[in-house]
């Protein structure tokens, strides 16, 4: 049982990572910033929450401390991205087409 969860742990680290590799292309990739703010706020998000799961099943003891973090992420994220958005919508930054 310890083995698949541990097996388990692992898969997630590496999709978490993975998912953060790819946000950062996506973020070179993009061609504005409203994209960019976008592929950034969701990839981070996944790709943390993913991490951080992968670290629970590997680090049961710390477990409280984790979920706070996710609690805490899964808060902030949205808000920032919105404020980004907002800040440059209001600044007028132009969209692509």
């Amino acid at each position: 049982m310890q083995m698949l969860v541990e097996l388990i742990g692992g898969l997630l680290l590496v999709a978490g990572t993975s998912f953060l590799l790819f946000g950062g292309l996506g973020l070179v990739r993009m061609p504005d910033l409203y994209n960019r703010i976008q592929a950034g706020t969701k990839t981070t998000t996944l790709g943390t929450l993913l991490t951080l799961a992968g670290t629970a099943c590997l680090q049961p003891e710390w477990i409280l401390k984790l979920l706070l973090i996710v609690v805490f992420l899964l808060f902030t994220n949205p808000i920032s991205s919105q404020v980004l958005a907002r800040t440059a919508h209001r600044r007028g930054v132009s969209r692509s087409d």
